[in-house]
């Protein structure tokens, strides 16, 4: 058996395999970063081969074309979501715990890209009346993370956290709704204490929806807003 390292034995076409994956890995960082900051609409290969400093023909040659390029950075951005947001929360048990985990993971994330932008808020404004292959890609993405919500919410039913009568499909829209709304307010109108708002509002949609007592296993914004404290009686 040969003593050589590992490193030393690998063919030459291997190392170039090597090489090729570390160099698209790269192209797809800095492409992310480009269409987190102008969009899916302003990536191209000329703006990506300007950022990463490499020529036209070498990134052109890992993608092919812009819209094979747009669709690689969805993917890798929802790989990315599911990493920071998805994976961290089903460690928690079943039921509001896991829900809530989700929905926290999700606005610790949106508040992060609040200077940057969310791909999927943004594309979807971008290709909402646009079919095509792009579009196609960045919905499949979209209704994943929507499937998996729906399945929170409903295992939080089966456990007995939330009502037996609840819609997942009515609460899935609400709570998405309030992460659609922190963007829009934190993003675009810069109002503070958003993020507080948006934690309220969810607190609110678990407590109508939640088995009494279920609210005791997680913890819950309070259910007033730190900008506008509660009125004392008799005033």
């Amino acid at each position: 058996m040969s003593s050589l390292p590992s490193e030393t034995r690998r063919s030459p076409s291997a190392r170039s395999l090597q090489k090729g994956q570390a160099t698209r890995a790269a192209i797809l960082d800095a492409a992310l970063a480009l269409a987190s900051n102008m969009g899916l609409e302003g990536l191209s290969i000329g703006a990506l081969a300007e950022v990463t400093g490499m020529s036209k023909s070498g990134v052109f040659a890992h993608f092919g074309s812009r819209e094979e390029l747009q669709i690689s950075v969805i993917r890798e951005y929802h790989a990315k979501f599911e990493e920071e947001v998805f994976f961290p929360a089903i460690r928690e048990p079943r039921g509001l715990p896991r829900l809530v985990a989700l929905f926290e993971n999700w606005i610790k994330r949106v508040a992060v890209e609040i200077d940057s932008g969310c791909i999927y808020i943004s594309g979807a404004v971008e290709f909402d009346d646009r079919p095509g292959p792009v579009r196609d890609a960045l919905a499949d993405m979209v209704l994943a993370w929507h499937r998996a919500l729906s399945r929170a919410i409903e295992l939080a039913v089966e456990v007995r956290d939330l009502m037996p009568d609840t819609d997942p499909g009515q609460m899935l829209f609400e709570v998405h709704g309030l992460i659609l709304a922190l963007h829009h307010d934190a993003r675009f109108l810069r109002s503070p204490g958003a993020v507080e708002r948006a934690r309220i509002g969810f607190a609110r949609t678990v407590s109508h929806y939640a088995m009494p007592g279920a609210t005791e296993r997680v913890s819950l914004a309070p259910l007033h807003s730190p900008a506008a404290p509660v009125a004392k009686a008799g005033r």
